[in-house]
């Protein structure tokens, strides 16, 4: 890693026991906090609220988008609290500092509160020993450091999806995550739904027959215009955002939503959005994630403009005995996860579960068929595992396998031929021209 900043504890490493200190440290900073206050019962657990020492405390990466609604929902939960932002728009992290130490001081019972950093370097955030966790809502191209960094720090991580850019380092990340013992839960959020859960037990458990076909959709990529460079703004850290990312001059599109349709940054929808479905596809049909796939497929890329990732595409995937997964735009596929066995079907979406026939909807997993996580809420789930020290629903290799079938699917489309993917070597077999797309250089000082 460039420039790692070492995890402080009071044990003088990244155990679990350094957790003690920093429930410590909250405790006695909220006590201060609310001197000469009155103290309100929901400092001590009353309410709905957990008392300091209970409440995990958390530093989040990534404030705009998906991260302002991360630190939305955590601030409505008794059982977390924020210490602290980061985000290289200055407007973006001063923002959530605002909505934290609003919500903090409402909490308290008093007129102000000052407990929350906001800063452009994420590095600040992994060198206090008072943060028990990160969320991470950076761009893809940001994940696996961000990631890779908070475990060795003693952080536990949710990580925003895809999980990484690449397939190399996907696969670091799981082995960072493991050798630092961490708990680490993408933001899959499906696998928290009771109907995605069901119908991949349909899938499972022979309710379907022998599944043969599974037909994946999700929303297709855009174009976007020319954009001409021009000076960084004011209150933009742009050497953070672009961060591991080769440099290019600023522009007034790219440092916004249209970073996902940059492959700088992102492989576009079939990666950052097909990862929801796909990582549906392989919870109910795990074999897809297990067995030599051969890939063929065909995209539509942009012709000019900033954009350069697939606007439209048709994958097809097989494992030697047979079981096929298409996967597509919604234009060529209903959006959601279909699984399609000899005695019937199962698509779910986020608007809804069908089958055929209907009668499946209404079936129950028998106590000695397989039954999977249950999770209710995905921020919930991951809280509880920090407690635990169990693994959450969406572990870090789940959303590796994922992320990996988007990428290996992009890369075939990009070579517009057909591939054979090996799960166990993670390698395109007999293709060095494939098996170059499977990492990328990173921009010093920047190293994974």
């Amino acid at each position: 890693m460039a420039q790692p900043v070492p995890p402080v504890s009071s044990s003088g490493g990244p155990s679990d026991g350094c957790r003690v200190s920093r429930r410590k440290f909250l405790a006695g900073a909220a006590a201060a906090l609310a001197a000469p206050y009155v103290v309100p019962a929901s400092v001590f657990g009353a309410g709905g609220r957990a008392p300091p020492s209970k409440r995990i405390t958390i530093g989040s990466i990534g404030v705009g988008g998906r991260g302002s609604g991360h630190v939305n929902t955590m601030l409505r939960r008794g059982d977390a609290q924020i210490l602290a932002v980061c985000d290289p728009f200055e407007k973006k992290r001063q923002g959530a500092r605002k909505r934290a130490e609003s919500r903090y001081a409402d909490l308290a019972g008093k007129g102000e509160y000052k407990g929350c950093l906001a800063t452009s370097d994420f590095r600040q955030i992994l060198a206090r020993p008072d943060i028990d966790a990160v969320i991470i809502a950076s761009p893809e191209n940001w994940h696996p450091l961000h990631a890779a960094m908070a475990a060795a720090a003693g952080k536990d991580i949710f990580c925003e999806k895809a999980l990484s850019l690449t397939v190399a380092e996907g696969r670091a990340l799981c082995e960072a995550v493991r050798r630092h013992g961490r708990v680490f839960q993408i933001g899959t959020q499906q696998r928290s739904s009771r109907n995605f859960r069901f119908a991949c037990e349909l899938a499972r458990n022979g309710y379907l027959g022998r599944v043969h076909t599974v037909e994946v959709g999700v929303p297709g990529g855009r174009a976007l215009p020319t954009a001409k460079p021009k000076p960084v703004p004011p209150g933009l850290d742009y050497d953070m955002w672009l961060g591991p990312a080769k440099y290019t001059p600023y522009n007034d599109l790219k440092c916004s939503y249209n970073w996902y349709f940059i492959y700088d940054y992102c492989a576009g929808w079939i990666q950052s959005w097909g990862v929801h479905h796909v990582d549906i596809a392989l919870w109910g049909a795990p074999s897809l994630g297990e067995k030599p796939l051969e890939i063929e497929g065909t995209a539509v890329f942009p012709k000019e403009g900033l954009a350069n990732t697939s606007i439209t595409w048709q994958v097809k995937a097989r494992t030697p005995d047979g079981l096929t997964l298409s996967f597509s735009d919604n234009k060529h596929l209903k959006q959601g996860c279909r699984f399609i066995g000899t005695e019937g079907w199962v698509h779910v979406s986020r608007g809804g579960i069908q089958a055929e026939p209907p009668s499946l909807i209404k079936a129950t997993i028998k106590p000695g068929e397989e039954h999977l996580v249950v999770s209710g809420s995905h921020h919930g789930n991951w809280l509880e595992c920090i407690e635990t020290r169990r693994d959450p629903v969406a572990t870090v290799e789940a959303g590796h396998a994922a992320t990996t079938l988007t990428i290996v699917s992009d890369i075939a489309t990009r070579l517009g031929r057909k591939v054979t993917w090996n799960w166990q070597a993670e390698r395109f077999e007999n293709d060095d021209a494939a098996n170059r797309m499977l990492s990328r250089p990173m921009r010093p000082p920047w190293t994974m």
